[in-house]
């Protein structure tokens, strides 16, 4: 009987992405090495932590799971930023809002966009020209309902905020059309 050679055992590949997101992490990082990822497990009571963090930092990433999210949102809240719904035109609590103040993520508490950037758009939606900072949303492309449309991300949870268009006022001609579900308003002096 002829005895082969045995092969060196080689790691399998969930052990090899396990050990790759552990140095990762242990490096400060997430497993494509990058911005650090707040990570949330619950067994108690629901509370939004995510809160908790700096309202101006959006390198901090939270991510939760679909039923975190969920005890977190309520589900008009929830149908919006997680699932990119719409709620309908004309009803949302901030869309006639005129106070002075900051409009936060509803769902990790980002500051987006501060009211001296909102206007009339007479979408029904609250509208803005610009974010507070670029950092603090992200831009995809929506291919949703036949169009190619402008998808706007809170840029630190990802949930969906709403659309931009190129048909705003100056000074930058865009329209920020956002969901007040999606959106938590917060009143400064």
């Amino acid at each position: 009987m002829i005895q082969r050679p045995q092969r060196p055992q080689r790691p399998s590949a969930h052990r090899l992405l396990t050990l790759v997101f552990l140095a990762a992490c242990a490096a400060g990082g997430d497993a494509k090495g990058e911005t650090p990822v707040a990570t949330e497990t619950r067994t108690a009571a629901p509370v939004n932590d995510a809160w908790s963090l700096s309202p101006t930092d959006a390198s901090i990433k939270v991510r939760k799971s679909e039923e975190e999210w969920k005890r977190l949102l309520t589900p008009e809240q929830f149908r919006v930023a997680r699932k990119a719904g719409t709620e309908r035109a004309f009803t949302g609590d901030t869309w006639n809002n005129h106070e002075h103040g900051v409009y936060r993520c509803v769902a990790c508490g980002l500051e987006l966009y501060h009211s001296d950037a909102k206007y009339e758009s007479g979408t029904g939606w609250p509208s803005f020209w610009q974010p507070i900072a670029p950092d603090r949303v992200l831009e995809r492309v929506d291919k949703s309902l036949f169009s190619i449309r402008t998808e706007i991300v809170c840029a630190r949870c990802e949930s969906h905020l709403g659309h931009v268009f190129p048909d705003g006022p100056p000074p930058t001609g865009q329209r920020y059309c956002m969901n007040s579900a999606a959106l938590k308003f917060e009143k400064r002096p």
